[in-house]
């Protein structure tokens, strides 16, 4: 008898379980991911983090907000105001994330409608950790909820780090925040800032608006301390990347350092325009409220600035290098090139671009701009030659 039922439970099972096969093989595959439609030139903005670290208030903040209206740098291009780590302290009992109340004694959502009201937008700060890099909260297990706070805040960028991540999957940590963020139904920038790890270059194109590709800048020309890379260390990595940036999902090199006081004019200048060759985004990172006048100059260079806003979203890449030697290039919407002569070493250099790097015919005659002088260049047919100061750079952009 138990060999009988036994035989009909066979049966059974194995009548079923081809159905169930074919059932699961039968099930239409996952939609592909879509972008979110933001960020359709590369973001610009400010960050609290290079200069101040930790040191975040509400009237820090609301003090950056006025001086980018001030200052000229919201009329240049700049936007989003964001809070980088260490504005959180802990959780409700409900698991609501919650803002250091000595530091932002108004709260997040009156902070968020300030920023607003100077026609500016919020940016903050998570993590997909347990904890943040500050060892504040992160979001994991929290995601969702975290994101329908900030959407209540008004938030409209979210900077989100990859500290305390131990062993999860990078991709799927940043398509859960991806999706709680678009669940809210506000539009949110997603930063991925996971520092080029898992190179997120390969699969962030519909999942965030920019990523890390890289370590953490720091103020130095050149040189690597542990997790910190200088300007051309940095510059260096990005060599191969360009073809996986455009409208919507941008290289990230990381902050500017522009004016924090450890490089020359020249640096910083250098620092700036390959950024803007690179399509970057351009967030600021010094004190906003104590600028000097060669920093406003660098930072609110408004054909600098048009060159890494170009709506066609290419981004440059070196195409050529002698030695300390090299030249920069990228195609503009029109038909143009934004070119970046780069003098890496200790002397003036002069350095030429000729047609050919550009994909240009060679008799092809084109007007020249100097886009740090402001000032118009004699045309020039196959090729341009300028002499470039020590650690600075010549840009131009050609157009027909």
């Amino acid at each position: 008898m138990k060999r009988l039922i036994y035989s009909l439970l066979l049966s059974i099972v194995s009548s079923v379980l081809p159905l169930q096969h074919a059932q699961a093989e039968a099930a239409p595959p996952r939609p592909p991911r879509q972008g979110n439609g933001l960020a359709l030139t590369p973001p610009m903005g400010w960050n609290t983090w290079n200069k101040f670290g930790c040191n975040v208030s509400e009237t820090l903040i609301k003090q950056a907000a006025d001086s980018m209206v001030s200052n000229g740098m919201r009329d240049a291009g700049y936007e989003y105001i964001v809070i980088d780590d260490c504005w959180q302290v802990g959780r409700d009992k409900e698991g609501n994330i919650l803002p250091d109340p000595v530091r932002f004694p108004s709260g997040m959502k009156a902070l968020g409608e300030y920023i607003h009201s100077k026609g500016l937008k919020f940016g903050i700060y998570s993590d997909g950790g347990s904890l943040t890099c500050g060892k504040r909260p992160g979001s994991l297990g929290h995601e969702y909820q975290d994101a329908r706070k900030y959407a209540e805040w008004g938030v409209d960028y979210l900077k989100y780090d990859w500290c305390s991540t131990y062993d999860q999957n990078a991709k799927a940590t940043y398509e859960n925040i991806s999706d709680a963020l678009r669940a809210t139904g506000r539009p949110i920038v997603l930063s991925i800032c996971e520092w080029g790890l898992h190179k997120p270059w390969e699969w962030g194109k519909n999942v965030g608006n920019l990523w890390r590709t890289t370590d953490d800048i720091y103020d130095h020309w050149q040189g690597i301390r542990t997790f910190e890379h200088g300007v051309m260390d940095i510059l260096d990595l990005q060599v191969g990347l360009e073809i996986y940036a455009g409208p919507g999902h941008w290289n990230d090199p990381d902050m500017l350092e522009v004016g924090n006081g450890k490089m020359s004019f020249e640096e910083y200048k250098s620092h700036f325009s390959l950024w803007a060759i690179l399509a970057a985004p351009l967030m600021a990172g010094n004190d906003l409220a104590n600028m000097s006048e060669e920093t406003k100059f660098i930072l609110t260079n408004k054909e600098v600035i048009a060159i890494d806003q170009d709506v066609l979203g290419i981004q440059g890449k070196r195409v050529f290098k002698n030695g300390d030697l090299e030249v920069w290039a990228r195609p503009l919407k029109g038909g143009g090139r934004a070119i970046v002569l780069l003098n890496r070493s200790l002397t003036t250099q002069a350095i030429t671009v000729d047609w050919e790097m550009l994909n240009l015919p060679e008799q092809l005659s084109m007007k020249v701009r100097d886009l740090w002088q402001k000032k118009n260049l004699a045309k020039a047919k196959g090729s341009f030659t300028a002499d470039v100061l020590s650690h600075g750079v010549v840009m131009l952009r050609l157009d027909l």
